[in-house]
């Protein structure tokens, strides 16, 4: 595959034969991106939209730490991740921990949701990203201990993703491993995901 056919792959339309909403359609992860920084307002739209994702108990248990490239802890937290991650990340306008609290705040009990939760709030945020026309791509490569340490985590919530978010760059400007991967990735069928009844009928 050659970069001009790239170009053309990742313009491709998912496609669906239900009804599902253009907005989970279009959605996708892309890692080319302008190296131009985003404003706060920016993020804090992409929070905003988060805020309103669902939780057990309304405990909304989620908490964003987030560093623009043109803030002084960017290089630090930059460093965290894998190299491979760190390529292309070093184009984004931000970086955006989510993070989540392990207990319930009205009981002190322990919130066993709470990742399951930080996701919802996550898919909140990517899709107000694509809808602003912004790149979003979520990592779990990135050593634990030090993002957590350049974050300052508490121990009481536990870090669970990395997401690169800025503006849209070009194909060309990605290593070639990455120019090749530059494109919406495909689903398994919904005979793979979904069993009516339970997983007795799941495929062997």
């Amino acid at each position: 595959m050659n970069v001009s056919d790239i170009k053309v792959a990742q313009h491709r339309e998912a496609t669906s034969g239900l009804s599902v909403d253009q907005r989970f359609l279009d959605r996708w992860s892309p890692r080319a991106m302008t190296g131009q920084s985003l404003q706060d307002t920016e993020l804090l739209t992409l929070v905003e939209a988060a805020r309103w994702a669902p939780s057990c108990f309304n405990a909304q248990p989620w908490r964003f730490a987030y560093v623009a490239n043109s803030s002084p802890g960017w290089q630090e937290l930059l460093a965290t991740l894998v190299p491979g991650n760190q390529a292309w990340a070093q184009r984004a306008g931000a970086l955006i921990a989510v993070i989540s609290r392990k207990e319930f705040e009205h009981n002190g009990a322990s919130a066993p949701t709470h990742a399951f939760d930080a996701g919802a709030a996550w898919m909140s945020l990517a899709l107000q990203a694509s809808a602003m026309g912004l790149v979003a791509h979520g990592m779990r490569g990135f050593d634990l201990d030090a993002a957590c340490d350049c974050l300052k985590v508490p121990q009481l919530y536990e870090l669970q993703a990395i997401i690169a978010v800025g503006h849209p760059g070009r194909v060309e400007d990605l290593a070639d491993a990455y120019q090749e991967r530059e494109l919406p990735s495909g689903r398994k069928t919904l005979a793979e995901l979904a069993f009516a009844g339970g997983f007795e009928q799941l495929p062997q």
